[in-house]
C-alpha cells in the first residue's frame, strides 16, 4: 500500500493492531505479521523493558521492527492520562501516545472535555498525540487545532465489533480535517475495513476484531486484503450513486421489430 506518515514515523501499512486479548504471545505475533501492521498499540503495564521476563512483550516487538503506540487505557481523567504518557515516555523513550480518557464506563464513551485539556498538554510537552475521540466533526477540528498528529474517531463502541454505524459522520471528519484519520474501535471484520478505506479514511487501527475471532492469524490477514482492496478502491474512485436506471451498453444499432412484424 501506498507509505504515509504520522508525526516523524513513515509506515507502509494502514493497518494497526492491538496487543490485548489474543490467546498467546505466538498467535499475537503471528496476527500481526499476517495484517502487515507496522505499528501495534500497547498498555503501559503490559510492557517492562527492563525487566528479565522471558515473552516481554517490547523486546518482542522490537526485534521485529515494529514500531509500538503506548496508550492510555483506562485513564479517567486528563491528569490521570498525562501521567501515564510521561511514565511510557520515560519507559520505552517512545514520544508517541494514544491518548484515551474514557469517560462513561458502560459505553467507554471519551470524555471530550478531559480529552481536549490531556491532548493540549501533552502536545506542548513534546509529544505525538493520537486522540481515540467521537466521530464528532467539532471535537475532531479542535484536536486537529491543538496540534494532534491525527486523529482516532470510533465506528462503535469500543469492543462492540458492528461496525461503522454512521458513515455520513467519518466522511465529514474525513472532509474538514487535514491530519491523518484512523477508524479506531467498534470495527468487527473485514468488511468494515474496506468500508471505512472506501470513505477516504487513511488508517483502521483493530484488536478485538482480530485477538477475539475463531482464527486470528486468518482474520488478520483477510483485514490486511481488506485494506488493500478499500484504500485501493478510494483512489480509483466510484461511480457517483444515482437513482435512475442506465444501461452500460450503448443502444445504438439495437435489433428493432418491424413495424406491423
Amino acid at each position: 500500500m501506498d507509505d504515509w506518515t504520522i508525526g516523524d514515523l513513515t509506515l507502509t501499512s494502514r493497518v494497526l493492531l492491538g496487543t490485548a486479548r489474543y490467546p498467546s504471545f505466538d498467535v499475537m505475533l503471528d496476527a500481526i505479521a499476517a495484517s502487515g501492521a507496522g505499528m501495534v498499540t500497547v498498555a503501559l503495564r503490559r510492557v517492562s523493558p527492563t525487566g528479565g521476563h522471558t515473552e516481554n512483550l517490547y523486546d518482542l516487538l522490537a526485534k521485529r521492527g515494529i514500531a509500538v503506540l503506548p496508550n492510555t487505557a483506562g485513564c479517567r481523567s486528563a491528569r490521570e492520562a498525562v501521567l501515564t504518557a510521561e511514565l511510557a515516555r520515560e519507559a520505552l523513550q517512545v514520544n508517541r501516545i494514544k491518548l484515551e480518557v474514557i469517560g462513561d464506563e458502560e459505553t467507554l464513551w471519551p470524555d471530550a472535555e478531559e480529552l481536549l485539556i490531556a491532548a493540549r498538554q501533552l502536545v506542548k510537552a513534546g509529544f505525538t498525540v493520537l486522540p481515540y475521540t467521537t466521530d464528532d466533526v467539532v471535537l475532531a477540528q479542535k484536536l486537529q487545532d491543538v496540534g494532534c498528529a491525527a486523529v482516532m474517531p470510533l465506528a462503535a463502541p469500543i469492543g462492540t465489533g458492528l461496525g461503522i454505524r454512521d458513515p455520513l459522520r467519518l466522511q465529514m471528519i474525513r472532509a474538514r480535517i487535514a491530519v491523518p484519520v484512523i477508524v479506531d474501535a467498534g470495527l468487527g471484520t473485514a468488511s468494515d475495513v474496506a468500508q471505512a478505506f472506501e470513505l477516504g479514511c487513511d488508517g483502521v487501527l483493530l484488536n478485538t476484531a482480530v485477538a477475539r475471532a475463531r482464527d486470528p492469524v486468518r482474520m488478520a490477514r483477510a483485514i490486511r486484503a481488506a485494506a488493500e482492496a478499500g484504500r485501493d478502491a478510494f483512489l480509483a474512485g466510484r461511480v457517483p450513486p444515482q437513482y435512475r436506471a442506465e444501461s452500460a451498453t450503448a443502444l445504438e444499432g439495437r435489433i428493432r421489430r418491424a413495424r406491423g412484424g
